[in-house]
């Protein structure tokens, strides 16, 4: 079942049979290190719980989370997930990229898919994304997707015994239809 489709991607809900890779990538320290609530060591068995709570949320639209599927391959490579806050149409960005699939754009494409279905089918006036500062990489994919910064949270978090400084990032519907006017004049 494909819910979304990008031009390399699929973003489909996660199914049971999910859950062994979805154990294998998240276990990777260097994920874990880099993310606000992946555990580590990743315990055994939780995959198969994350999955069946996600499921239960999607279905009851309060956070939408797919599984990144690569089309020419049909590899699970990670996961993009909208929260919602319907009383104020407002959406959470989160995400993570298994390390062997790091640096290929996955992230970017599927959250600009994501954004897309956040402001066009569920009619949300904001989408925004946290990420703790060491983590360029996110940090670069917020920005590819148009997400503005708005500011840092200083020793928001605190993981693996030290505090972490939070960057928000953001963008409201207006915002996202006035850029992508603007690039498509840019464009003819």
């Amino acid at each position: 079942m494909c819910f979304f489709e990008t031009n390399r991607l699929f973003l489909r809900p996660f199914e049971p049979e999910d859950a062994e890779i979805v154990q294998t990538l998240t276990s990777d320290i260097d994920l874990a290190r880099t993310t606000l609530h992946i555990p580590y060591p990743y315990p055994d068995g939780y995959a198969i719980h994350w999955i069946t709570s996600c499921t239960e949320k999607f279905k009851k639209g309060s956070s939408y989370s797919f599984a990144i599927i690569l089309k020419e391959t049909l590899e699970l490579v990670g996961c993009m997930t909208l929260t919602l806050a319907l009383n104020h149409k407002r959406g959470e960005l989160a995400y993570w990229i298994g390390k062997p699939y790091w640096d290929n754009g996955f992230a970017t494409e599927a959250s600009n898919r994501l954004i897309e279905f956040a402001f066009y089918e569920l009619n949300l006036n904001r989408v925004w994304a946290c990420v703790m500062k060491k983590n360029k990489a996110s940090i670069e994919v917020m920005k590819k997707s148009g997400l503005l910064y708005e500011g840092t949270l200083s020793q928001h978090v605190f993981k693996w015994g030290q505090y972490e400084d939070v960057a928000y990032y953001g963008i409201v519907k207006e915002q996202y239809e006035k850029t992508n006017t603007e690039n498509a004049l840019v464009e003819t």
